[in-house]
């Protein structure tokens, strides 16, 4: 099945529900691996893999949500001495210290904290972008999103809205975690379904803004799901706004104390089911223009070998994280540990801004790939 599949996505046609889910479950790996390069080299012949130097900054840990994939989260009433809600002043201040390091971009999320106003948001992004206007403020994800709504009473547009006039342009996609309704009672059932994190996404794509879809997947999902999340995004890129999705980025749940880890026994998808998933998401999202191998999450061998399973883009360099690593997963790089992986990799190192426009390609040709 694996080579008519082939022919129907070189000519351009539309895999369906059932040949997503054999990808996923029943073709060979290392065959699904090459079409899936193939296709990345259809859509994006040159072989150069982009990254973006940016950070993640936190704001604060007091969260109401309560998920049970989060060792980050601290109880919003929590009064314990490592609970914090930083200052707009205190943030900004972290801002110039990411661009000391040469980010353009700062990735900017959080607890979900009820105790927060509507203005505390959309001034961060003014001020952030008065003390640096060279440094992309690519804050705010749907769950941050959904709760601006609670505490302000406005609609999601309207929230977008007031973020876009503050000088916003990117929204990350973090929170999806997988967008089934099934799913998320299990893992988070107090936190936003996927019905509402969907209509943010549509919302923020309506007045304008660009981001990316992700997913939290090896915890409770079971492969239905996964082309269940598929669908769903693929679909919302369909409807065509003026905003988009420009990349799709999968990782795998880190289960390091936090409680679903220990419900689930502390078992962890591994490298083949990463390769398997990124590699069936180039060929089934078929309106995304970017697929995402994560050095991150899934360490950065893996990340390299992903560059040839269909991504054509190696993330951020995230000089700070706290989330991940507060389920003990711990890992770090520089952006010149990023290009020299991207050249050992076979590929032209290219850095990009959140908007996945190249600033500058570091090579006229790509490295030997190393064995």
């Amino acid at each position: 099945m694996i080579y008519e599949i082939r022919s129907k996505v070189l000519a351009g046609d539309r895999l369906t529900t059932a040949e997503g889910a054999h990808l996923l479950v029943e073709a060979n790996l290392l065959e699904l691996g090459a079409l899936a390069n193939e296709v990345r080299f259809v859509r994006s012949p040159e072989p150069v893999v982009t990254y973006v130097v940016d950070t993640n900054l936190n704001y604060t840990n007091l969260c109401d949500a309560y998920c049970s994939f989060c060792a980050f989260y601290r109880p919003h009433t929590s009064t314990a001495s490592d609970a914090y809600t930083h200052t707009i002043a205190e943030m900004v201040e972290a801002i110039g210290r990411a661009r000391d390091l040469g980010c353009t971009t700062v990735l900017m999320q959080g607890g979900l904290n009820p105790e927060l106003p509507f203005s505390y948001y959309t001034d961060m992004v003014r001020a952030s972008l008065e003390a640096y206007p060279d440094v992309t403020p690519h804050f705010w994800s749907p769950p941050e999103i959904y709760e601006m709504k609670q505490v302000s009473g406005l609609g999601y547009e309207e929230v977008l809205g007031a973020l876009w006039d503050a000088g916003q342009r990117t929204l990350p996609g973090g929170g999806a975690e997988v967008l089934t309704n099934r799913v998320r009672q299990k893992i988070s059932p107090l936190k936003m379904d996927a019905d509402e994190w969907i209509e943010i996404e549509r919302s923020a794509h309506k007045v304008g803004f660009c981001g990316t879809a992700t997913m939290m997947y090896g915890h409770v999902e079971d492969d239905d799901d996964i082309i269940e999340h598929l669908d769903r995004i693929r679909d919302l890129q369909d409807e065509g706004h003026r905003g988009r999705f420009h990349a799709f980025v999968p990782w795998s749940f880190s289960p390091g104390k936090t409680p679903l880890g220990r419900r689930i026994k502390g078992k962890r998808a591994g490298p083949n089911r990463y390769l398997r998933l990124l590699a069936v998401a180039r060929l089934y999202l078929d309106n995304f223009d970017h697929v995402d191998a994560s050095w991150f999450s899934e360490g950065k061998k893996t990340g390299q070998v992903a560059l040839h399973f269909g991504a054509d883009d190696f993330g951020g360099t995230l000089f700070d994280e706290n989330v991940m690593n507060e389920a003990g997963h711990y890992n770090r790089t520089t952006a010149e540990e990023v290009r020299q992986m991207i050249r050992d990799s076979g590929f032209i190192p290219a850095q990009r801004n959140s908007q996945y426009e190249t600033l500058r390609v570091f090579d006229r040709e790509p490295a030997a790939v190393v064995a």
